[in-house]
């Protein structure tokens, strides 16, 4: 259990790190209000994942699952797995949860966040 711990740990540390090499080099090059260093994070780690899953479906090795998948993708970006969720919902015929869930995450992800903003203001 350690050893998978630490696995996750050593990939999510390096995605956390990619993730803020992305934004550091996209503001070098961009200055706009939209949010390209999110959006390139959020898409290259969509693909990224696709790629992985894809591949550890077939050459199953879990710890390096757990490096990647898990760890690094889920420190680059949670996005990716969010999007991966939403696609195994859609294999599955599963629609009303994957609404259900795309929906929700998005409206009461935004609503957290607000929540979170007015509370930090009272205390």
């Amino acid at each position: 259990m350690f050893k998978q711990f630490l696995l996750i740990g050593l990939g999510g540390a390096t995605g956390s790190m990619l993730r803020y090499a992305t934004s550091l080099l996209t503001a070098k090059y961009y200055a706009n209000a939209f949010p390209l260093a999110t959006f390139i994070t959020n898409v290259l780690g969509c693909l990224l994942i696709g790629i992985l899953i894809g591949f550890f479906s077939r050459n199953s090795n879990h710890g390096l699952q757990l490096l990647f998948v898990t760890g690094f993708c889920g420190g680059y970006t949670t996005f990716s797995t969010f999007a991966a969720e939403n696609i195994t919902l859609w294999q599955s015929q599963n629609y009303l949860t994957l609404l259900t869930y795309t929906l929700a995450s998005v409206i009461v992800g935004c609503f957290a966040v607000a929540l979170g903003l007015m509370m930090s203001k009272a205390l």
